[in-house]
């Protein structure tokens, strides 16, 4: 039976880098997409052309190759690199430009802030491209490892347990160099002295990192990635890494907002909330967040700024106090009018007005302070509380804010449930599907560049599948940006050529 046969090695034939991409790849959209747009404009550093000396690469075509490296899971300098010699998709993005993988790695290393401005445009293409609804947003956070191991991160506490260990085995070490001679062991005396020297070294490191931990005011420090932190990620898991926050426009599931931070996210809510509004350009819209956001303070600012804001309402913890459910403070009734509270009981607990501060770890608030002299005499008392003195209430400043918001959660049930759907399965693709669940650069501002080249790319892979490559280009071609480079190249000729009744096919000659 005859197999099939390929083509012979030897043969040649007419054909050219055009002939080899159908019309709706990829590529043809990020070549489309980066020629459109003027890079200085956000902020690249675009290199002047020389009149002598060997020529430098232009801008754009690092942009190209990271975002054709993303969003076909390559990210590494020396992988792409790779790529511009192998690849014939990169061959005909790049026309055949082959950069070292130094310069391509430069390049996503100095301009994390031109990769935020490019992922900022390209939302204003998408609205403008009518993909996105700006009505219902839904954020949410997702941790990203960090480059820093867990023993590169510490905190007072580890640093008082190093120094705790140096100690005792210091002293180890020298009770045992008085119980030994030193002309009857003199091997064993040059080891003990040899690591008490070691010791001592290790010492005055921790020393200094306990410095470097009290002058930053941070309760921890990263020795690989100062901006680092170690943060919770599910449970009491602890993973060195940063919080990638991102909003989702509910139409068609596409990023209109992100940025990175270190820390968790109860007090993360308000910037990325203003950051949609800023994006999208809009008055106001309603944001879906969930429980790990709710913060009185934050809230309060998104309604400053106008922002509809339904975030889930978490438990009420454990309450040292053990009081019955019916004696909880949400069973307490407030009256705005006369600014009393009135308990199960009927009785009406009254404030002074003098507010009080309370300051936290995690926050800082005012707050009134309710109560009764008749609690005192209240036949249900140990109900209610243990306290001798009978049950206070405090009333935060942003207690308003959180009310309404509180009723809106459990008004918009229906609603708040679609949050996941909207963006959950973001993170699984971009972590689980891509594999981009760790950063290897270090800084929050490079590590923020990143990320948002990972949210951008993801814009870009969405709304392909969407509306495919041929209509978004003719989306893109109809845009009136004022980002829109000079001399626009938006669809080359090359490109044209393919639409037309007069293609060229090349022939094959036979070896």
């Amino acid at each position: 039976m005859q197999h099939i046969t390929g083509i012979s090695r030897q043969q040649m034939r007419f054909s050219s880098l055009e002939d080899t991409i159908s019309p709706d790849n990829q590529v043809r959209f990020i070549d489309a997409f980066v020629e459109y747009i003027d890079l200085s404009k956000l902020d690249f550093a675009v290199k002047a052309l020389k009149t002598e000396g060997r020529p430098s690469f232009n801008s754009k075509v690092f942009l190209k190759i990271y975002l054709y490296g993303y969003l076909n899971g390559v990210r590494s300098g020396r992988d792409l690199e790779k790529e511009c010699l192998r690849n014939i998709e990169m061959q005909w993005l790049l026309e055949d430009i082959r950069p070292n993988y130094h310069s391509i790695t430069d390049f996503r290393k100095n301009n994390p802030t031109a990769l935020k401005n490019t992922f900022k445009l390209f939302v204003s293409f998408l609205k403008n491209a009518d993909l996105i609804g700006c009505e219902t947003i839904a954020i949410d956070g997702t941790k990203s490892r960090a480059h820093n191991s867990k023993k590169a991160n510490f905190n007072q506490k580890k640093i008082d347990k190093h120094l705790a260990y140096i100690e005792a085995k210091t002293q180890e070490y020298l009770d045992t160099l008085e119980e030994n001679d030193a002309k009857q062991n003199p091997l064993k005396i040059q080891n003990i002295q040899q690591k008490i020297a070691r010791l001592k070294g290790n010492k005055f490191r921790y020393e200094q990192l306990e410095e470097k931990l009290k002058a930053s005011g941070e309760p921890q420090i990263s020795t690989t990635d100062s901006d680092a932190r170690a943060l919770l990620v599910q449970g009491q898991v602890v993973e060195i890494s940063f919080n990638i926050q991102a909003a989702v426009d509910a139409k068609h599931n596409l990023v209109v907002a992100t940025h990175t931070i270190n820390k968790n996210d109860r007090s993360a809510l308000s910037a990325i909330a203003i950051e949609v509004k800023e994006n999208l350009n809009i008055e106001t819209y309603t944001a879906l967040v969930d429980k790990g956001y709710h913060n009185g303070k934050q809230i309060e600012i998104c309604k400053q700024a106008s922002i509809t804001t339904i975030v889930a309402q978490p438990e009420q913890g454990k309450n040292k106090e053990r009081i019955a459910e019916n004696y909880l403070i949400s069973k307490f009734q407030y009256d705005p009018i006369t600014d009393t509270y009135t308990c199960p009981q009927g009785e009406t607990l009254k404030t002074t007005g003098s507010w009080h501060k309370k300051t936290t770890d995690r926050d800082s608030y005012e707050f009134k302070r309710y109560r009764t002299p008749k609690c005192r005499e209240c036949p249900v008392k140990h109900l209610c509380t243990s306290r001798a003195s009978g049950r206070d209430l405090d009333r935060s400043q942003y207690a308003d804010s959180v009310e309404e918001n509180n009723k809106r959660y459990h008004a918009n049930a229906q609603l708040y449930r679609k949050r996941q759907e909207i963006n959950e399965h973001i993170f699984g693709t971009i972590k689980r599907q891509w594999g981009y669940n760790h950063t290897n650069l270090t800084g929050l501002e490079k590590v923020n560049g990143e990320h948002s080249l990972i949210m951008l790319v993801y814009n870009i892979k969405r709304s392909m599948n969407i509306l495919g490559v041929p209509d978004l280009i003719a989306k893109l071609k109809k845009w009136n940006s004022p980002y829109k480079a000079k001399a626009l190249l938006l669809i080359k000729s090359n490109y044209l050529k393919l639409n037309t009744a007069n293609n060229f096919y090349p022939m094959k000659l036979a070896a």
